[in-house]
């Protein structure tokens, strides 16, 4: 596929990813609602990282079918470092931008449409410790889920649903310690579609 159309969709996967990420703390709380178990401590993280294998997996088929498309810069850079993947200079300087566009959008699209009572809960990562603090915290744990979906992807199971739940086991061991620092903000676009819009 020519880096114009994989650039489109790019920005087409991104926008739906980061609408729809951005509603992943609302339906953790309303799964938790629904089923009781608000009160045990450890469901809310069973609940996220489930809801992030289901989306991960969907939006893998979803970037299959738009020829290879991805909604994460650090992912397309990681890949081409690795010298994994067909993307040449050419391209990544086509889909950053693109990915940037469709986060801006999403990010303008979910406020919108979500109920004044819940856009509270779709605020993006905010600094809570000092700003070098923060950069280091940021830095290190983008590199080590770099290093783990790399190491998943090119060395782990071939079964795509294990694959996938790996995944989101790693992303929400490596954005809780986050947390306290940031928030889940591992992905550019997730730091970009606020700071923008």
């Amino acid at each position: 596929m020519g880096p114009i159309k994989l650039a489109i969709g790019d920005m087409l996967i991104t926008f739906m990813w980061v609408f729809i990420s951005s509603t992943f703390g609302l339906l953790s709380s309303f799964i938790a609602s629904a089923i009781g178990v608000q009160t045990i401590a450890w469901a809310p993280i069973v609940i996220i990282t489930f809801i992030i294998f289901v989306f991960v997996f969907i939006f893998t088929l979803i970037g299959e079918f738009l020829g290879g498309a991805s909604f994460n810069p650090t992912g397309n850079a990681s890949f081409y470092a690795a010298g994994v993947g067909d993307d040449s200079l050419i391209s990544m300087a086509l889909r950053f931008p693109a990915q940037a566009a469709g986060a801006v959008g999403g990010a303008l699209a979910i406020m919108e449409v979500m109920p004044d009572k819940y856009k509270h809960m779709i605020e993006g990562p905010a600094l809570k410790v000092d700003t070098h603090t923060g950069a280091i915290a940021e830095g290190v744990l983008t590199l080590v889920i770099t290093f783990v979906v790399l190491l998943i992807l090119l060395r782990g199971p071939q079964n795509a649903i294990f694959k996938t739940w790996l995944l989101a086991v790693a992303t929400v061991a490596i954005i809780m310690p986050g947390a306290a620092y940031t928030g889940p903000s591992l992905n550019p676009a997730n730091h970009l579609k606020y700071a923008v819009a």
